[in-house]
Formats: C-alpha cells, sequence, structure tokens
C-alpha cells in the first residue's frame, strides 16, 4: 500500500496562494487506508483552509469531491465535471495520483497536498511500516519474505553490517537489523541454504536505473501457459 502524510498546512495555503476558487479531491484508495487522503480527510482539510486565519485577505472558496482511485486516467475521465470558475484541484493522492490528474485536467493546476512517503503495511492499528522499495526485482523467495532493501539501512544484499549490534539496527536502537530478521526466520524454516547461493550481481534498471518504469499488462498474453 502507498502511504502519504498531509504536507504541513503552511505549504498547502502558500500553494493554493492566488487562487479564488479551490476543489480538494481526496482519493479513495490506498491514502484512504492510512487515513490521509480519504473523503473525510478531504472534508477536514476543507474546514481548516477556509479559516481566515491563514490568508491576510479573504480565504478562497473551497469545494470538496472524492475519486475511487486518482491514478487510473479512465476513472478520472468517467468522473463529473469540474465545477466551473474551479481555479485549481488541490489532491489528496500520492504522486502518482497528482500527475495522472494533472494529465487528465491539463491545463487546470492540480496541486499536492500530501507528500509520498513509502510503500508499507499495518501490523497494529495507525501504525504502517515501510516494506517494499518497488525495486522491480524482487529478492523475497531468498530471504525468508523480508525485503533487505526496504528493511535494511543499508539496503546491503549479502548478510548483516559490521555495525550490527545485537539483534538491532546501528543506525537507532529502535530499528531491528533486516538480516537478523532473515536469518532467524530462514532457519526456522530449515531454509538457510537459500543464503550460499552464489547469485549474479544485481541489475538495477527494473528498480529505475534506466528511466521511468512501464508495465505492460502480463496475466494473459506473454505470460507462462498463454497464447
Amino acid at each position: 500500500m502507498i502511504v502519504g502524510d498531509i504536507k504541513p498546512i503552511e505549504e498547502i495555503v502558500a500553494s493554493i496562494s492566488g487562487y479564488e476558487k479551490i476543489l480538494i479531491v481526496g482519493c479513495g484508495s490506498c491514502v484512504s487506508v492510512c487515513l490521509s487522503g480519504g473523503d473525510r480527510e478531504a472534508q477536514m482539510l476543507s474546514q481548516e483552509l477556509k479559516r481566515k486565519v491563514h490568508y491576510e485577505n479573504a480565504p478562497p472558496a473551497v469545494a470538496v469531491d472524492n475519486i475511487l482511485r486518482q491514478c487510473e486516467l479512465d476513472l478520472i475521465k468517467a468522473y463529473h465535471e469540474i465545477p466551473a470558475g474551479t481555479d485549481a484541484v488541490l489532491s489528496l493522492a500520492c504522486g502518482a495520483g497528482v500527475q495522472t490528474m494533472a494529465e487528465a485536467l491539463d491545463p487546470l493546476p492540480v496541486l499536492p497536498a500530501l507528500n509520498t512517503t513509502f510503500l508499507g503495511a499495518s501490523f497494529e492499528p495507525g501504525i504502517w511500516q515501510e516494506m517494499c522499495k518497488g525495486c522491480g526485482n524482487c529478492l523475497l523467495t531468498y530471504t525468508g519474505g523480508i525485503c533487505p532493501i526496504a528493511r535494511c539501512s543499508k539496503s546491503l544484499l549479502h548478510g548483516p553490517c559490521g555495525g550490527t549490534n545485537g539483534r538491532n539496527c546501528e543506525v537507532s536502537p529502535d530499528i531491528p537489523c533486516a538480516w537478523v530478521q532473515i536469518i532467524e526466520r530462514l532457519s526456522r524454516q530449515n531454509k538457510l541454504d537459500l543464503l550460499s547461493g552464489i547469485h549474479e550481481s544485481r541489475d538495477w534498471r527494473p528498480g529505475g536505473a534506466a528511466g521511468p518504469r512501464i508495465r505492460v499488462r502480463t496475466g494473459v498474453g506473454g505470460s507462462p501457459g498463454f497464447s
């Protein structure tokens, strides 16, 4: 799941400075799950942006709406017309959603209200942890389902560093060492032999080192067993 955090209110106010009519659009997908970009958050942001304390002059007129997923162009195209007179859209989506909205609504300005932070999961209510870098070349088969690229502070691929302090990372005693976790899990699975294999040097191109990534649908034609 993509996790995002709402920008400081001062930054949002500065970004909408000079606009008279703003449409805040929430996103009903990932960022609604982490409670930063759904309809409720859009309504709360609307109320905050109407407060005169943030402005030297009168605050802009603010309307609120919500889209199921702002990162899908066909959903945006099916979305009802932008209210007449809207000067700018304030998006509560991840960076992909903001850019897709900007493409669909060009030349209407689409401004981000969130900072996209990481791909994560929730292990307890209200807390999300980074789990994946979207590197395009998944190692989880060999590491017990624990990603060393995302969960090791140094993204080490061949075991723990010399700074490992017991079971914790040298960066902070609050961060567990990902490689200790990997070794312990593989040990419980009787799969430590997976760490003795020799792998080719990692190809970082699928992770973005060859430029912006594109995925063409697979799973029908082009996948094993299909023609």
